[in-house]
């Protein structure tokens, strides 16, 4: 049975509108908090760079930009720059190479196994890094042994190293990209002429674009700022700038580094809003 007295529908958006938006700003304010939680080691770590005390205290005696030229000046931090930078860039190369045949191996071509061939490669987001880095080094002693050359401290070791640490970011977020495509696209494009490996470079391919480049930039992070890895696999001379960070942290407790920090926090900030111009990451993860 209809109400007696309806209220008319512009009565109610009146009603509404008068209504006090707590909601709504508690919501927000809620939000801003959230926010203000998870930037404020940032916003501390930039603001302690510009501290003219070498020795840390607050309220700081004045403001430098000195100590960005002291991290310069460094030769540790700057070969670790380098050694990161490549690293990095190598391992996510390999990384999402291999990291996107195995998705289309364990997505679009069943077999026996395959299950476990994905929790294998997913394993080392499971392993603690510094077991990861024990084990491969462990390994790498007896592959010396055999092979009866070098692989501990040297560059190629450590980028296949890092390999192992941006497969499992791929495989998962192009397998899971790859789970919610329509197969019959691919399917439609080899029906009017296309062999499946054209078909794969011009349909499937660029279909996945978001999830690859998404990969690309978490392998790229992860190599880049991994400490517990690296730390039992580089060599004399050969080091990257995490563990240069930390062995300078052993002697020195001074404002350079929140300036090389903060460095890192531009990079991998410029890095993202580079990632997310050409492909929204928002779609993604």
């Amino acid at each position: 049975m209809a109400p007696s007295n309806p209220l008319p529908r512009g009565a109610a958006n009146d009603r509404s509108a008068r209504r006090p938006p707590w909601r709504r700003i508690v919501h927000r304010a809620f939000v801003a908090l959230i926010y203000l939680f998870v930037l404020c080691p940032l916003i501390f770590v930039v603001w302690l760079s510009f501290f003219s005390d070498a020795i840390l205290g607050f309220p700081p005696s004045g403001y430098t930009v000195s100590w960005y030229a002291r991290a310069w000046e460094n030769p540790a931090f700057v070969n670790g720059f380098v050694t990161s930078v490549q690293v990095a860039v190598m391992a996510g190369v390999c990384g999402v190479v291999l990291g996107v045949a195995a998705s289309l191996g364990i997505v679009r071509h069943r077999f026996r196994g395959s299950q476990g061939v994905n929790t294998m490669l997913l394993s080392p987001l499971l392993v603690p890094g510094i077991v990861v880095g024990v084990a491969i080094y462990l390994f790498y002693l007896a592959a010396e042994h055999i092979l009866d050359r070098d692989i501990v401290g040297t560059l190629g070791g450590l980028v296949i190293a890092h390999v192992c640490l941006t497969i499992p970011w791929t495989v998962r977020l192009v397998s899971a990209s790859m789970a919610g495509l329509d197969p019959y696209v691919e399917e439609a494009a080899r029906n009017l002429g296309a062999s499946p490996r054209v078909a794969f470079l011009r349909v499937t391919l660029p279909m996945l674009r978001p999830a690859i480049v998404a990969s690309c930039l978490f392998s790229f992070v992860v190599s880049f700022e991994n400490l517990e890895l690296s730390l039992s696999l580089v060599g004399p001379g050969r080091t990257t700038l995490p563990i240069a960070i930390m062995q300078y942290l052993e002697f020195n407790l001074d404002p350079t580094i929140a300036a090389v920090a903060s460095v890192q926090i531009l990079l991998l900030g410029v890095v993202m809003l580079i990632t997310d111009r050409f492909v929204k990451l928002s779609k993604v993860v």
